[in-house]
């Protein structure tokens, strides 16, 4: 399992999908998963550190885990099954509760806690792109170029 940090929200031409963009902390394979609109907004709002008038779903999520004594420890992605990804919210005494890789993400930046990501998961669906003197934005740009979510369908072989 390695520990992921993201990179952020990318949108993918020309069908305007949001792509999140997950990178190993650790390591050179990039992990990017197509979202939701809303979704990619959340993320993208707590990642610029807007703070909105009233909490959004994700926020209100984590405070009722708050208001209720739990604690959020940290978020896996556990499992790609036929291009869809798959992710656990792990909280005290190891209680796990399934989510989309998106809203555990959203949660997670919320929380301050750490993300990972199955070795298996990264195994199928992760990304090296080269290190080169480019900065990751244009990297993933390249990327997007090049992929499209039919790349991370299984297939039979």
């Amino acid at each position: 399992m390695s520990e992921m940090r993201v990179i952020g929200i990318r949108v993918e031409q020309p069908q305007n999908q949001p792509v999140l963009l997950l990178r190993e902390s650790d390591g050179d394979r990039y992990l990017p998963i197509w979202i939701g609109q809303t979704e990619a907004s959340a993320i993208a709002l707590e990642q610029q550190g807007v703070q909105p008038p009233r909490p959004l779903t994700h926020d209100l999520i984590r405070d009722i885990v708050t208001a209720l004594g739990h604690t959020l420890k940290e978020v896996r992605i556990v499992d790609l099954q036929e291009g869809t990804f798959y992710a656990d919210l792990v909280f005290e005494k190891n209680i796990r509760v399934s989510a989309r890789p998106s809203d555990s993400v959203a949660i997670a930046l919320r929380a301050g806690v750490p993300i990972f990501a199955e070795e298996a998961v990264l195994a199928e669906a992760g990304l090296i792109m080269p290190d080169e003197s480019e900065d990751e934005v244009e990297k993933f740009k390249e990327f997007l170029e090049s992929v499209s979510p039919d790349d991370f369908k299984a297939t039979d072989g």
